[in-house]
């Protein structure tokens, strides 16, 4: 659902860019709060997990193919003000390197595939953990319900975006028809993948899954007829955060290495959209299409499958390490904001 310069006009993308200013402004802020000494170390590997999968487009229909937009995994994992960030993230490294979403439109695609995916996601997710059974079962499921709705409900938003900023005459209920109905269809494996990320994670560590906090109950032991909370387990004998970080980013570098050369070669959910009603009429040329990664290839290599293997490993390495260092500084922020200098 990258939405390419041209297909909204200036003013409007203008308001986009002034609206997702000002909810990265606030993620920043919330962030503060959602990121500690477990999750701030995964929320740079969520972005660069996110980065990899996107790369892996899936057949939805015929010629049309979907790929994850990443807000409800994020926001379930690390929190949904480092959700934001997480997305915006990829948001900017694809649109800088690898010539993928418009320049002028990063702030629509910021408001559309990361604030819209993460707010409708997270608050769905919340709604229904309180009303299923406590347990890491639960977690699951409202996890696949909530990332099924926010792919949608991310179609909707570009709808109403086109709806009064779009640059080609097209019957808007053409374009919410196709739209919503094709997103519907790439919501099943939005879905599919953030449930399975997120129970493979809660069945290693669910201490690192924001989601799921304060839903684990400790395990009693019965001393002299008595229940009693057992200790804690020695840290020695958990899943180490270190060996769930190298797992997750040596996935991340395989499916975008490797696997994403078998991605469909389909056009996306908005990519046959515009095609077929024409809203793609006044596309513009991307300023980022000579960039040495354009089109997830890199420049001057013939062979098709090391140019995006190597592509695909060079975007997860600059999104881990750019993500890490925006969530380390956030962080730290958060660190020196309560340190005791400041309490005094």
């Amino acid at each position: 659902m990258h939405v390419p310069d041209g297909f909204i006009n200036a003013p409007v993308s203008a308001a986009a860019g002034v609206v997702a200013a000002g909810a990265i402004a606030v993620s920043l802020r919330g962030a503060r709060r959602e990121l500690d000494e477990r999750t701030a170390p995964l929320a740079g590997l969520v972005a660069a997990f996110i980065f990899a999968v996107q790369m892996l487009n899936f057949p939805v229909a015929a010629g049309t193919s979907g790929h994850l937009l990443g807000g409800a995994l994020a926001a379930i994992l690390v929190g949904p003000y480092t959700g934001v960030l997480c997305v915006s993230v990829v948001l900017l490294m694809q649109g800088i390197l690898f010539a993928d979403g418009g320049l002028t439109a990063l702030g629509v695609n910021i408001t559309d595939m990361a604030i819209t995916t993460t707010v409708v996601s997270y608050a769905v997710f919340r709604g229904l953990v309180k009303v299923l059974p406590r347990g890491r079962r639960s977690i699951t499921v409202a996890a696949f319900v909530s990332a099924l709705l926010s792919v949608p409900a991310a179609a909707v938003v570009f709808t109403l975006i086109y709806a009064v900023g779009g640059t080609t005459d097209v019957a808007i209920s053409k374009v919410a028809t196709a739209m919503i109905g094709v997103h519907v269809l790439i919501g099943i494996g939005e879905a599919a993948i953030t449930a399975l990320t997120v129970g493979a994670v809660i069945a290693v560590r669910p201490d690192l899954v924001y989601g799921a906090r304060g839903l684990t109950q400790r395990l009693k032991l019965r001393v002299g007829g008595e229940l009693v909370d057992a200790p804690a387990l020695p840290v020695a004998a958990r899943a180490s955060r270190r060996k769930v970080w190298v797992t997750g980013l040596v996935t991340s570098l395989v499916l975008a290495g490797f696997v994403s050369f078998y991605a469909s070669a389909s056009p996306d959910g908005l990519e046959k959209v515009a095609k077929d009603k024409g809203i793609d009429k006044r596309v513009e040329k991307h300023a980022s299409q000579d960039s040495p990664l354009a089109g997830y290839g890199v420049k001057d290599i013939s062979d098709a499958r090391i140019s995006g293997g190597l592509a695909g490993v060079i975007g997860v390495g600059v999104t881990v390490v750019a993500g890490s260092g925006v969530f380390w500084a956030v962080r730290r922020r958060r660190t020196s904001d309560v340190s005791p200098s400041r309490i005094a």
